[in-house]
């Protein structure tokens, strides 16, 4: 029998592809102290995650592409919402120690967080065709909004301290584990995040004037 290589490579999990790539070069971006990149590639590592699932919908999926799909999301998602953040914060803190245990501790919780998450919906998918309506916990791609907002306040002086970023990693590394129930976003939510992020982005380039290119 002929080997292919490994892994599925269809347009479905195209937009979890490019994600993981935009939070890598986020990753180098932020070990560079290029703040200003990082932000942006986490943006964009939240808009492919916030319509991968859309996209991979439109396919007849087998078993096991739908199981390839939950680990692959959920493993980007890692990546992007988990260690970039964490990085990220341990770098504009200025590296410091204790910042540096709560971003490990954050990319902890979010990476229990998703394994719980894939045990759920495997569990789920076995039992029922029908779309997920709601998640356990707050999703780790919540941290792809609040952060951009929480760095356009620090440069704006409104957060004087670094310290905002690690109270927002504690904040939101706890809501990973939080045993609350939220409401999945239909299309009508997904386009008011998008359009927060919208507006996020023209704060980045316009009003800021930074240049991320």
């Amino acid at each position: 029998m002929k080997r292919k290589v490994l892994g599925y490579y269809d347009y479905t999990v195209v937009l979890t592809y490019c994600g993981m790539l935009f939070a890598f070069y986020g990753i180098l971006c932020a070990i560079g102290q290029d703040f200003g990149r990082a932000v942006v590639c986490l943006m964009m590592a939240g808009v492919c995650d916030m319509f991968d699932g859309v996209v991979a919908s439109t396919k007849t999926r087998t078993k096991s592409e739908k199981r390839f799909g939950i680990q692959i999301d959920s493993l980007s998602d890692l990546i992007s919402f988990g260690v970039l953040p964490g990085i990220f914060v341990y770098m504009i803190s200025g590296r410091n120690a204790i910042v540096g245990l709560v971003s490990a501790l954050f990319a902890l919780c979010a990476l229990i967080r998703l394994a719980y998450f894939n045990v759920l919906e495997e569990e789920r998918q076995n039992e029922t065709k029908e779309r997920r309506k709601s998640f356990l916990g707050v999703p780790v791609t919540t941290i792809a909004i609040l952060l951009p907002i929480v760095y356009m306040l620090y440069d704006y002086r409104v957060c004087k301290s670094a310290g905002c970023f690690t109270i927002l990693l504690i904040v939101l590394g706890t809501g990973f584990l939080a045993p609350v129930e939220i409401k999945k976003p239909g299309m009508v939510g997904k386009l008011c995040l998008l359009f927060i992020g919208l507006f996020e982005a023209v704060g980045l380039f316009l009003f800021m004037g930074w240049d991320v290119m």
